[in-house]
């Protein structure tokens, strides 16, 4: 199986001056589920090479056994430093996307053509379309075979209003994930915040924060098998 993982480009957490990306354990949980299973995996972005990493996400308090397994391994660092450039990715070699969160997607993925072109060509092919917390976003955009919102009556989950609150950057962020989704006429559900939560209607999985990030993965892993 080759599962395909779509990492942002995008480094500028609005104009507070502060960095952002992806966050660590989004990556490098799923990533580890995916190649302990067996599966082959290949990393894009907008811009190809070494994606940006969110540097709250390398906090003590957000690592894993995944993060610390990701930290003490060269090879897998080397693939992440040397991402696909995502306009080259080819859906039809893969079986699978994954998108990893952190803020970063809202502004980048969110609006990438190819991205957005990437996901409807994977969901209309009937293969496992993954997305975890703020990457959710990348779905604003993408469209249903009759042109209207992909996730118009389906239901998803990403990152809440109340999560982003939380992390006081609701004033930030270009758009709030949560209303987001209720703009384009999901079935938008949370669990407790901070707290593993899934979404899947059928082949779109989707969850909520980085505690969901292995569950988002373990669907995948169960739809492929």
């Amino acid at each position: 199986m080759n599962v395909l993982m779509v990492l942002t480009s995008h480094d500028k957490l609005g104009d507070t001056g502060l960095k952002t990306g992806f966050w660590l354990e989004e990556f490098a949980s799923p990533f580890y589920r995916f190649k302990d299973s067996g599966f082959n995996i290949t990393l894009a972005s907008p811009a190809g090479g070494q994606p940006p990493l969110d540097p709250s996400s390398e906090q003590p308090d957000f690592q894993t056994a995944a993060t610390d397994r990701f930290n003490q391994d060269s090879d897998a660092q080397q693939l992440l430093a040397t991402t696909q450039v995502l306009a080259d990715i080819n859906a039809a070699d893969y079986d699978a996307v994954f998108y990893p969160g952190g803020h970063g997607p809202l502004w980048d993925l969110t609006n990438d053509a190819h991205s957005i072109a990437l996901i409807e060509t994977f969901y209309q092919a009937s293969k496992p379309v993954g997305l975890v917390c703020h990457a959710s976003g990348a779905l604003k955009n993408v469209k249903a075979a009759d042109g209207s919102p992909l996730v118009a009556g389906k239901r998803v989950a990403g990152f809440t209003n109340s999560e982003e609150a939380a992390v006081q950057l609701t004033d930030i962020v270009p758009y709030l994930v949560e209303d987001m989704m209720k703009e384009n006429g999901a079935l938008y559900s949370k669990g407790d915040d901070w707290t593993s939560y899934l979404a899947v209607d059928g082949h779109l999985i989707t969850g909520q924060n980085p505690a969901s990030s292995e569950a988002v993965a373990d669907e995948i892993i169960k739809q492929l098998k």
